[in-house]
């Protein structure tokens, strides 16, 4: 795959504090595989912040796969603009996994949250996302860190 950021230093979209070289990045490059489906899901959200439409698509179950995945994944990315990760929790069982989480982007007047319960199953030592459950969006207290990894409060950072 195409390396993606140039700058090694530049911090993982997906919140970690990592460097992107040190976290998603071997991911999205074919280098590593993910051990999990929470790192799976880190790295398929950072995969949408960078636009990276090959990986989402190799990474989701090739039963789901459509042969319109690459223009529907294109225009969403053309109308999102991504804030941050936050996993809320992950839940493996065998071969099967799922991970409850929200991921934050700019709507046209405010902050709105994708809440999803996200399925995943490992096959061959490689996970793949399945589907998900779409869940109420959640309210966060003004005083927990802010979502988009700044170290600063909510309140103080984005109003949601």
């Amino acid at each position: 795959m195409v390396k993606l950021m140039s700058d090694n230093t530049k911090k993982c979209p997906c919140i970690s504090g990592n460097p992107y070289s040190a976290c998603c990045q071997p991911l999205h490059e074919g280098k590593l595989t993910a051990s999990s489906a929470e790192q799976l899901m880190c790295s398929r959200y950072s995969a949408f912040v960078l636009k990276n439409i090959p990986y989402l698509i190799a990474t989701l179950h090739p039963s789901k796969r459509e042969e319109d995945d690459e223009p529907v994944l294109k225009k969403t990315m053309d109308e999102t603009q991504w804030l941050g990760l936050k996993i809320i929790k992950h839940k493996p069982t065998g071969n099967t996994a799922t991970v409850e989480f929200i991921a934050f982007h700019q709507g046209k007047s405010e902050i709105e949250q994708l809440h999803e319960k996200s399925n995943f199953v490992v096959e061959n030592k490689h996970w793949f996302y399945v589907d998900g459950e779409i869940l109420p969006p959640v309210k966060l207290s003004r005083n927990e860190p802010c979502f988009c990894g700044s170290g600063k409060k909510v309140k103080k950072c984005h109003v949601s």
